[in-house]
Order: structure tokens, then sequence, then C-alpha cells
């Protein structure tokens, strides 16, 4: 018999294994954790040539290939604190940075607990191929855990922690190399990194290497490219310390602890600062208090705030408030002459922010007394969370004190952001002459109360401005598309089999539980070129007169598993990225174009919604399975729109769209009368010379048929459908999605304009209300009016988002836009992550499989959709983006230069106090013209007066809905070296003559 022998742990050792710490519930309870610690001796240090540690595990450090550096000629491996990890991450994950690194435990645990974002960006960097990364885990090392003393706060313990690591590391390395007898003196240094000057202090009192990142990097063979990398920080001697207040441009931002209180009292209000596109000196702050966002007039009042921050404002008596503007004032004309170099709030910063304030504040008085209710307006007193992260940016040639190529002296310079929402950045860079006229990545560290402008650091460089690679790149990164190419951890959960897989013969296990509806006429019918074919649908009569039809979704569930990384990965990205020449996919292209997707004459995985309809399209009866198909063909809209309409076309499959595409029509004829609402959006499709050269010669209007309808209504009732089902059965963690009515305030612009313009009513009071007064805009002399006042009424609507069931009230449910109390997205899941979530649940609830745990968590559901509904709004600027981008190529391409330009018709959108906002209907692109000479306004008709070009004395009106033609440019901005889109005015007047 095996004899077992059981220690009890001595007392005093009990607070060595034990960690207690506090923890506030959602409720606001404090609660006591206690959590039990096993100490280990066989904790690896990672290290190749060990013969001390146990062998196995990874090992990713060598002694033998450790990188020189000046201050270490034997080599050393350095340990970053969580303030470098925090502070200096584009540093580390530099190529050029390529020292061994050790993390420790306590580091990880203190970089997740502090930024999510900055804990994933790690968690990569661990996984690169390219790095010498380890993570040692001191907290379960017998040797380096240490425990809490008596009134020890818990920044220091951290410290002491890491201390104790790093010199453990250097006593194991000197054991190891002491036993093949190699001498002291030439041993590889192990190096603390950190900007902590008492942190350093201590290091060196007890004997360990520690230096600052700053004199680390400048002592290095790649100083002069690394030292941009670098952010500013507190610990960093290059910065001057203390703030001068005498020169202080903005106002002290408030402590956390007092936003809290005032925002609890009433006294301060919280929302999410955004900037003004036309006017870089207003901004709002949408808060719960007010239906109009709060107006925020001045760069002083705005204290610093950029776009998408939440900030705290404090609200004006309302004898202060204001109206907006009304004014075009363009930052790169405002700025150009300012200097990047000049001194933080010496006398030049402070007398031009002083000037910003007198145009904001005469800006204002002309807007006194109006017609318009005027809005709250306030002041920015703190910000409770930034929203900076890496911006795209051009460095400005005229803030370059030497453009020699030469030139390897640090100079200040601005980096302009594409965005004109944001500020300049300024920043120190050996390399500004080699940046010039190139698309740079920039971070910012730090805006202090003396700075008219942030500061940062440059990144890196992505390439020429105006080249098709860096500018697509370039919006990739501007708008958080991860496009990097899919892990060997991804791969991994890839059917083994790639190209060759195939539906397994009936017996096997895929076939349990799927009916096999392989002998249907399916068809699929998509735009031109598309390779990831989501769906399918089929119609047959029946017997008793009704009919049959089917939807047939691609079964990705089946090969994407939970708590995969292939599973985390398209949760993270949460969408696939359409682009004009290009799409960014959420699931490899194995799965994505091939596996998944439902090509013709090919046996495929599928999900099917099948309903017995009335021949009026009302239905009998629907059932969720589980199934095999084989498409029969794969149209195109046009295709399938020619198929239909050709009256000696009547075999089977044509019958089959013709009885679908007269469903369709009856269903949409029960939306409309249900209330649906026929928005608009400007769509353009870019004509490229060929598909090698992907250049693009013209844009036209996306032409809307028959079949475009057809597939759309299906998709809506299967969408429905199965969102009744996943709600039925899973209350309170259903993945639906909502469109929630839009406040009538949002409107109140569009209905006077529509009323002073048009005499037209527009009637909000419900979504049929809205359909039905959208009909009757019409102009019988301009066919494209209608088009364009649904444009205008669905930029007043609020966006579609995913919600978990249970987290919001039953009586929420509803999607405005389609009329339906419930609904879901159900019909893409090789694109749409949510999608893929919909199918998990609806297999369980048919009893195919069951559903994985993380799907029964509210928590989960909640956080995994707010992902979901942050990358699909940025996954469609993106694509907006894209087009914009294109659309100025193939304008380039018809002659629009510098010189000549493209004339086109466009509509008057907008009156500003000094020009005109146009949108060019046939290009789906808005424009800006702006007019320097005698401009009268007035806001109350949306009307602005200038002299006619024609006949002397004379004036001519222009108004919100008059058409005109400009004349289209494409110029690269002098400042900024990117291409602008820049419209004149050419009729009824001519804008470069006024």
């Amino acid at each position: 018999m095996i004899q077992i022998t059981m220690r009890k742990r001595p007392k005093e050792d009990s607070v060595l294994t034990q960690r207690k710490f506090f923890k506030k519930t959602a409720r606001g309870k404090v609660i006591k954790v206690l959590r039990e610690r096993y100490l280990r001796s066989d904790v690896s240090c990672g290290i190749e040539q060990c013969l001390i540690c146990p062998s196995g595990g990874m090992r990713p450090l060598s002694l033998i290939s450790l990188v020189p550096h000046p201050a270490y000629p034997h080599g050393h491996i350095l340990v970053p604190d969580t303030n470098i990890l925090l502070g200096q991450m584009d540093l580390v994950e530099s190529p050029l940075f390529d020292a061994p690194l050790v993390i420790l435990q306590t580091v990880l645990d203190e970089v997740r607990h502090r930024s999510i974002p900055l804990y994933n960006r790690l968690k990569n960097l661990l996984r690169a191929d390219d790095k010498r990364v380890f993570v040692f885990y001191n907290e379960y090392c017998q040797d380096t855990a240490v425990y809490k003393n008596k009134e020890e706060i818990a920044n220091d313990l951290n410290d002491r922690s890491i201390r104790t690591a790093v010199r453990w590391y250097g006593k194991h390395i000197s054991s190891m190399l002491g036993s093949v007898r190699v001498l002291p003196n030439t041993y590889p240094q192990v190096v603390l990194l950190t900007d902590d000057v008492d942190n350093r202090q201590k290091a060196s009192s007890e004997g360990i290497t520690a230096v600052s990142v700053r004199n680390y990097v400048e002592r290095s063979k790649n100083a002069a490219i690394l030292s941009d990398l670098l952010a500013i920080s507190s610990g960093d001697a290059s910065v001057q310390p203390g703030v001068n207040h005498l020169n202080a441009i903005y106002s002290e931002h408030m402590s956390g602890a007092m936003l809290t209180t005032g925002v609890k009292s009433g006294i301060l209000h919280q929302g999410h600062f955004s900037a003004n596109q036309y006017n870089y000196l207003e901004g709002t702050v949408k808060v719960a208090a007010f239906d109009t966002p709060v107006l925020v007039v001045g760069r002083q009042n705005m204290n610093r705030a950029m776009q998408g921050d939440i900030v705290a404002v404090e609200i004006f008596l309302e004898s202060e408030w204001r109206i907006p503007t009304n004014a075009v004032v363009d930052q790169d004309a405002a700025l150009r002459n300012d200097d990047a170099d000049q001194s933080d709030g010496e006398g030049d910063e402070v007398l031009q922010a002083d000037e910003e304030a007198r145009i904001a504040k005469d800006l204002a008085e002309e807007a006194k007394g109006t017609r318009k209710e005027r809005s709250p307006t306030g002041r920015i007193v703190g910000i409770v969370k930034r929203n900076w992260r890496t911006y795209v940016c051009h460095l400005d040639p005229t803030s370059l004190s030497s453009t020699s190529p030469t030139s390897t002296a640090t100079q200040a310079v601005f980096a302009i952001p594409t965005s004109t929402l944001l500020p300049r950045i300024r920043i120190r860079t050996r390399q500004a002459p080699q940046l010039l006229d190139q698309k740079i990545l920039v971070t910012i560290d730090r805006w202090d109360i003396t700075s008219r402008y942030p500061e940062g650091h440059f990144v890196r460089a992505l390439g020429m401005a105006g080249t098709k690679e860096a500018e697509q790149e370039a919006l990739l990164v501007e708008y958080g598309v991860a496009y990097g190419a899919f892990g060997k951890a991804i791969q991994a959960c890839l059917p083994p089999e790639g190209d060759n897989w195939i539906v397994p013969p009936k017996g096997d296990k895929v076939w349990k539980g799927r009916e096999d509806l392989r002998e249907l006429l399916i068809c699929s019918i998509d735009p031109p070129g598309c390779q990831d074919i989501d769906d399918a649908l089929h119609a047959r009569p029946l017997e008793n007169g009704n009919i049959e039809t089917g939807v047939h979704i691609a079964d990705v569930s089946h090969f994407v598993h939970a708590e995969t990384p292939m599973d985390s990965e398209a949760a993270a990205r949460g969408t696939t990225v359409y682009l004009v020449d290009k799409r960014i996919d959420m699931l490899p292209s194995l799965l994505g174009t091939n596996l998944c997707s439902l090509r013709p004459h090919v046996e495929r995985l599928a999900f099917s919604v099948i309903w017995e309809l009335t021949p009026e399209a009302k239905i009998v009866n629907v059932r969720f399975t589980k199934s095999v198909i084989a498409s029969k063909e794969a149209f195109t809209y046009e295709q399938a729109q020619l198929r239909k309409d050709d009256i000696n076309m009547n075999d089977p499959l044509t019958h089959s769209v013709r009885l679908l595409n007269s469903l369709a029509q009856k269903l949409r004829e029960g939306r409309m009368r249900a209330g649906a609402l026929n928005l608009a959006s400007p769509e353009v499709k870019i004509h490229m010379e060929s598909a090698e050269s992907l250049d693009p010669i013209d844009v036209k209007q996306k032409e809307q048929l028959e079949t475009n309808s057809l597939v759309e209504e299906f998709m809506l009732l299967a969408n429905i459908s199965v969102a009744k089902k996943i709600q039925e059965v899973f209350p309170l963690t259903a993945v639906l999605r909502r469109h929630m009515p839009p406040p009538a305030i949002n409107f109140e612009t569009l209905k006077d304009i529509l009323k002073k313009r048009r005499g037209l009513d527009l009637d909000v009071r419900s979504s049929g209300a809205l359909a039905t007064s959208l009909d009757r805009c019409v102009d019988p002399t301009e066919n494209s009016f209608n088009t364009l006042v649904r444009i205008m009424a669905t930029r007043c609507m609020l966006s579609a988002e995913y919600f978990c069931s249970g987290s919001v009230s039953r009586d929420t449910f509803g999607h405005y836009g389609l009329a339906s109390p419930i609904y879901t997205h159900f019909t893409s899941p090789i694109r749409r992550y949510a999608d893929v979530l919909v199918h998990r649940q609806l297999a369980a609830a048919i009893d195919h499989s069951p559903l994985h745990a993380s799907l029964h968590s509210k928590d989960y559901v909640e956080r995994v959709l707010n992902n979901v509904n942050r990358r699909h709004r940025m996954a469609q600027m993106a694509s907006r983006a894209s087009i914009e981008f294109y659309v100025g190529l193939a304008l380039q391409g018809r002659g629009a230069s510098a010189v000549n330009g493209v004339r086109e018709e466009a509509f008057v959108i907008r009156t500003f106090r000094n020009g005109i906002g146009v949108f060019v209907y046939r290009l789906g692109i808005e424009g800006l013209v702006t007019f320097k000479g005698e401009v009268d306004f007035n806001a109350e008709a949306y009307t602005i007066s200038v002299p006619s070009t024609s006949k002397k004395g004379e004036r001519k009106s222009l108004s919100v809905f008059d058409k005109v033609v400009v004349n289209i440019k494409v110029e690269k901005n002098a400042n900024t070296q990117r291409g602008t889109v820049k419209m004149e005015l050419v009729s009824p007047v001519t804008s470069g003559l006024i």
C-alpha cells in the first residue's frame, strides 16, 4: 500500500501563501477576498542554457545570443516595470528594440488591471515570433514571492516585488555560469528598466542595475530612431519639472474624486465630447440632463478635451447660453503661422490663445438674439476618461526648422491629424526631413495647461501620402481595424484537410440532427465578385396551395467553436470590413471564401429557416434546422433580374426565383403598411480600369434592382423569426438588435427647412407617420429631391445596436426603421460575429447542441456586444473613407486636377455665415464652398445672399435644397500633404470671384 504523508503548513507561513484584498461589487458592497497562493520551487527562469531549473517548457531567452549594448558589453536581460509597459509600449513593440525581456507576473497583472487595451498588446507581444520575451511567475516562485509589510501601500509592494525578482535573476545567472567557471565580470547583467527615480535609488542601494528608459535608449545602437518612439514620462530627465501657472493657458482639471462628487450632486454633467467639423473653436457634450447637447465655445472652455473623451462639464447661467455659430472656421488656415518650437506658455502662445478666445467670443456674440432657441452652454472642468489613441498624421512642412535630408538634430514639429476633429500634435523627432510627405502614426503623451497643443511622439511611417497602399493602411489604423494576418494558433483551429475538406457521407456524426436538403432548387443572389456567400434561398409550391420558402445560412458555428483562438479573434474583430479594393476578413479565408461559403454545385453545411407561406405571404408555420445543401446556382443581382424578366426562360430554377420575387413584394408591402421606413444613403460604385491595376476611372450611382429587394425581404423575415425563437428560449441572454425611436428634437431643423423652403410637413410622431410624410416630400421638377430628403432624414436617426435581451426593458426591443417589435442578425455569420452567437443560441433552442456556458452569462454577452457595436461603427466609417478616397482618385482620372476640375450638379444642404454645404448626388460626396466677400446670412430662412458675378450691383440668394453647379478639384494641401477634394460654385454665381 502507498503511504501518504500530509504535512500541515506552519502558521508563520500563512501570510506568505495567502493573498487578501478588498473588492467592490456591482451594487457597491465591499467584500474581502482571500486567495490561497501555493509557492513552488520549480518555476523556470526561461533561459535556454540553464541547468538549475527543471527542464521542459518554453525557454525563449538565451545567454549565447544576447543583444550587445554599449553599456552592457557582455549582454543583458531587461526587466521592465509596470509604468514602462503602460507608457512606452510603442517603443517595446518596435522591431529595433530587440533586447531580451522578462515580464514579471506582478507587472503583467498590474497592466491587466490598469489598461485592457495595453494588456492585449502585451499579450500579442508575448506571442510575437520576432521577440524574445518570457513571463516569469515571480509570485509563485518560493525564492521571489514577497508579502505585504505593515502599512506598506500596494505600489511600494509591487516595486519591492519587482526588485526582488530582478535580484534573484542576477544571482541565478551567477550560479548558472559559476558552475561552468565563467569569470564573474563577464556575466550578462539583469537590468531593471524603470522611470521611477525612487525605485532606481532603492535598486541601486540593493546592488541592482537600474536605468531609465531614456538613458537606456540614448546609449543604444539605434538611438536615433528609438528616441522618437519615447513617450514623455514624469520620470524623464529631459522634461522640465513643475508647471508655471503664471503662463497657464487652460484651467487645471478637477481631480477624479471632485468630478465624481460634482456629477452625483448634479453640479457637473458627464458626457462624450464631440468636436465641430466646421468650426474648430466649438464643440458639444451630450448629457442626460438636457435634450440638446451642451455647447462649448472656445479652446479655453474646451480645456484640452479631444474628440471622444468622456468629460465633466459645468453649465453657465442661462443668460450666458449661446447658439451654434453657423460659421466655418478652418483650423489649418487659422493656425498656419504657429511655431512648433515655441516654448510652452510663453508670450506668443498666450497671445495666440487670447486671439482664438476673441474670435470665439465674437462669433458667439453674433449668434445672440436670433430665432433659434439657445443651447445650454458651459465649460469643461475635467476629463473622466481619455480617448487618446494612435493617430494618422502628416508633418506640417512649415513647422520644420531644417529640411536638410542630412539633418539629425531633434526638431519640434507639428503633426497634423487626418481628421479635422483633432488638434495639431507637437512632437520632437530627429527624422523630420525624412518624414515629410509621408503618412505617419503619432501617439499623444500629455497636454499641459501651459501648452496650446498636446505633445506626443512618432510611432512609425506608413508610406508616401497619396499612394493607395499608404492611404488604405492609414484608414485601417485610423478606424481601429485589425488587419494583421491570422496567427498560428488560429490557423490550427481550421480543418486539417484544408481546401480538400468535404461534407462527409451520410452516417458520419456531422449529419446528426441535420436534414438532407441537397435536392432542393437552392440558389444564391449576391453582388458581383462575392466570394463569401452567406445565404441562399429556395421556394416551391405545396400541394395545399401554399408555398414553402427557405433561407439557408452558412453554418459557421460548426467550424468556429466557443473559447478557441479563432473564436476569440473573431469576437475581437467583430465584423468583416469591406473597402473598395480589399476585404479585411473576420475569419480566415479558408472558411469565409471556401468551406463556409455556399458555392454552387458543392455540398455545404447550412442552418436553415423554412416557412410555409400563403400565396399572400402570410406565415403559416416556421421551423429551424441544421442542414446539408447543394446550391444550384450563384447569381449576381443583375443575372437574377435578367433571368426573372426573360419570358423565354421557364425552367424550375427560374420559376423559383419568380416565386421568391412575388412573395418578397408582398412581404415588403406588409412591412410598409406596418410603418417601416424606406430610408436612403448615398451609395456609389467605383469603376476600375481593370481587376489587376485597381485604378478607378469613374463613379456611378448603384442601381437598385428588384432582386436586391428580393434578398433583403427574406433576410429580414429570417432575422425576425430567429429573434422570436431565441428570445423565447433565452429571455435573459438572447442576442438581439434594436433601433430606438429618434428624439423628436433630432428632426426639428429638417422639419423647419422643409416647411419654410418647400411648404412640406414632416410628421415624426411614429415611424408610420414619418414614412407617409416622406412619401409626400416630392418635387415634380426634380426626381432626386425625395431621395435627398430621405438621406437627410436618415442622418436624424439613432444608430441601430446589438443588445442583450436581459439588459433592457421589453418595450425597448423594437426596431424603429423596420417597424418590427423584435429583430436580430442571423443571416451573415461569415462576416458578423453577432450572427455567430445567434447561431449558437438557435442551435441550443432547437436542441441540436448545448449552449456554451458563456452565453448564459448576461455580463459576457453585454461585453462582447459592446465591442461588436463599436467595431461595426468603425467598419462603416472605414468603408465610407475608402469610397471617398477612391472617388478622389476617380475624379483625378477624369481630369479633376488643381488646374481643371470636373463640373457636377449638387444640392445645397446647409448654409453658413460664410459659405454653403453641398451634396453632389451622383458622386455621393459632400463639400464645402466658402465665400471671402460680403455675405448676408439669414438663419431664419436658411439662406445666404451673395453679390452676383454676372451683373454688377445685383445679389443672388442661395437656400437649402437649391440646385447648383460646382467645379470639383483634387488639390494637394501644402501643409497637410493630403489630396483634398475642393469645390467651387460655378452656377448661379462663381464663388472664386466673390
